[in-house]
């Protein structure tokens, strides 16, 4: 068994981190999906809210492989977050913001990582993909 990772983003980002990071890296044991949270501001939020996180509940369930879920969000305090949010208190969940592509490769790249261990290398990864440099 193993940890599995549930992306959820505003749009098509966590399906397009996905389909990236296998490019690059191939083939993964880790189960990972992608859920888009957007939202149509012409809909009844409250119900499209109630909507997304029975999505996210669902694919919870159905990638969890007994080891937990770590879930990863674009955005701290945005849709995703907070659908999130909700998940955790019910369920063997972690939760990391700021998806990006360094992130995901460290993830795939650590199959056999416990929850703990992998939230911490979604973590570094993320962190250490970030760098500032100055050209001249």
């Amino acid at each position: 068994m193993s940890v599995s990772i549930l992306i959820i983003s505003d749009g098509d980002i966590g399906a397009s981190l996905i389909s990236t990071a296998k490019q690059m890296i191939g083939h993964s044991t880790l189960k990972i999906k992608a859920l888009n949270a957007n939202i149509d501001l012409d809909t009844n939020i409250e119900a499209t809210l109630d909507e997304l996180y029975t999505k996210a509940s669902s694919l919870v369930k159905e990638i969890d492989q007994g080891d937990g879920v770590l879930i990863l969000t674009d955005l701290f305090g945005s849709t995703p977050s907070n659908i999130a949010r909700r998940l955790y208190d019910k369920n063997n969940i972690s939760i990391v913001t700021g998806v990006n592509l360094s992130m995901i490769i460290c993830i795939l790249n650590s199959p056999d990582s416990n929850l703990e261990a992998i939230t911490e290398r979604a973590c570094s990864g993320g962190i250490d993909g970030i760098k500032i440099r100055e050209f001249h």
